[in-house]
């Protein structure tokens, strides 16, 4: 009887000493990988507090070792010069690599985050972190090697918190335009690196900052720099892009906030005149607004396409005057906005849904191409798809799967980049769909979301902690 006793109790005892000690590991530790991949589900903060009460002045520039490249060839920010994900960079790419595919030119570590580039002059422009200092950095890198040719930057309270970098900067003859994790907006001398203005949206105009860091990039054009603040009296604002001067607001009567969205352009044309209007469009966390692009008055607002959980993809005009919106948390699919224009008053009506199982989007924007849709979707695990105007779909890519992966189209490729750091690419048709090559990136690819960017060839991509450069160029592929 007494070693029938301890035969039971010595397993016993060890079993409660092990959901003891699960207990004390799960309570006093934070696993960092658990903390990015559980997003809205580990105690992730509302909104951000810091104790951080250093002067907001930018650090004079720090000249590196590096030059610019004599390689041509533009990426001017968030998806490019027209905003679209679609090069119009002339070079050919390859279409078919011997051995291990196309070459990686240069890596570089950079701190956590889902931050891409933009390209001019050879020169790689990327804000990333500096976590010893905490300052946000401007870093301005060759596009030849990678090697660092100036870094800027400005004191900011960030730590991990599903990445510490999210935005794109902005670029405009000598102006780099960006805008930090915490709001931070500054405009920097794009050959130099000195600072010529920056503020605190949070304190000029009384932003509310997202629970993971803002994912809004600045958009750039014409002089100007066109921002979504959300604030109680300026949803959308436009700067003077040398001097940081408010020119015109947008106000907010709805008191919307702000999405990890961006700003689009989208012009409106009518059917049977040449009454035509540009206009930006943003998703707040109330639904649609659309304003005048070149006084900021508001033109419309839609309240059926509101945020659920996040909204990260932005509107993407689409002929006929529609809009097209998608998200991907919740059982949120796709929606398209009808604009109209009645007696001189524009409206926008609420148009056919998509269900979740047909388009779904959590971080990506989908790419308009040769009147098609292409993105990647959610719902079945990351498969690429293309859709008609209506919505219907035309292929899928099957059992390649990418994720929340970026993608963009180049020299009529479709390039598209899974999670865990694998490069694919397809042809650009809405007939099938078509591989050409793949490479893995990163072997140990972890989170690959952040936008590619291409400039002469040369395509940028990057992980949670690494950013790299390969050479696509058709050139390089008969080597």
């Amino acid at each position: 009887m007494k070693n029938t006793r301890l035969t039971f109790l010595f397993p016993a005892s060890a079993a409660v000493i092990c959901v003891l000690l699960v207990l004390l590991w799960t309570t006093f530790s934070r696993p960092h990988q658990f903390a990015r991949r559980k997003p809205g589900l580990d105690d992730t903060p509302d909104k951000v507090d810091t104790l951080d009460v250093r002067p907001l002045v930018a650090t004079e520039p720090i000249v590196g070792p590096g030059s610019a490249s004599a390689i041509t060839g533009v990426w001017s920010g968030f998806r490019g010069q027209n905003r679209d994900a679609i090069s119009t960079d002339p070079t050919p790419l390859g279409r078919a690599w011997s051995g291990d595919g196309p070459e990686t030119v240069w890596q570089l570590e950079v701190e956590e985050g889902y931050a891409s580039v933009a390209i001019q002059g050879g020169k790689v422009y990327l804000l990333d972190y500096d976590a010893e200092n905490r300052f946000d950095v401007l870093k301005c890198l060759s596009l030849e090697d990678g090697q660092e040719i100036w870094r800027s930057g400005y004191p900011a309270d960030v730590s991990p918190n599903h990445g510490m970098t999210r935005t794109i900067p902005a670029i405009e003859n000598d102006f780099v335009v960006t805008m930090g994790p915490r709001c931070d907006v500054a405009c920097w001398d794009a050959e130099t690196g000195e600072n010529q203005w920056l503020f605190r949206m949070v304190d000029r105009y009384g932003s509310e900052e997202r629970q993971w860091y803002t994912g809004q990039c600045p958009l750039v054009e014409n002089g100007r720099v066109i921002l979504a603040p959300c604030g109680q009296d300026a949803l959308l604002v436009a700067l003077d892009l040398a001097s940081g001067d408010e020119v015109w607001r947008t106000p907010n009567p709805r008191a919307w906030k702000m999405s990890h969205g961006s700003i689009m352009p989208i012009e409106y044309q009518a059917e049977s005149t040449d009454d035509r209007q540009r206009m930006y469009v943003y998703c707040g966390t109330g639904g649609t607004v659309g304003v005048n692009a070149e006084n900021g008055a508001l033109l419309w607002d839609e309240t059926s396409w509101d945020e659920h959980f996040a909204t990260s993809p932005s509107p993407i005009g689409l002929p006929g005057n529609q809009i097209f919106l998608c998200s991907g948390y919740d059982r949120v699919g796709a929606m398209f906005l009808n604009i109209k224009k009645t007696q001189g008053q524009f409206v926008a009506v609420a148009g056919e849904e998509l269900d979740r199982k047909a388009f779904n989007s959590e971080q990506q924007t989908p790419i308009l191409y040769k009147n098609h849709l292409f993105g990647i979707r959610k719902h079945r695990g990351g498969q690429f798809v293309c859709l008609d105007l209506a919505g219907k779909e035309l292929w899928n890519s099957g059992r390649d799967k990418f994720g929340h992966g970026p993608y963009m189209i180049a020299d009529d490729l479709i390039l598209m980049l899974a999670d865990d750091g694998r490069l694919l690419a397809a042809e650009a048709t809405a007939d099938a769909y078509r591989p050409l090559w793949e490479k893995q990136i990163y072997l140990d690819g972890n989170e690959a979301w952040g936008p590619m960017a291409i400039a002469g060839g040369r395509l940028i991509v990057r992980d949670l902690t690494r950013l790299t450069c390969i050479d696509l160029r058709s050139q390089a592929s008969d080597k």
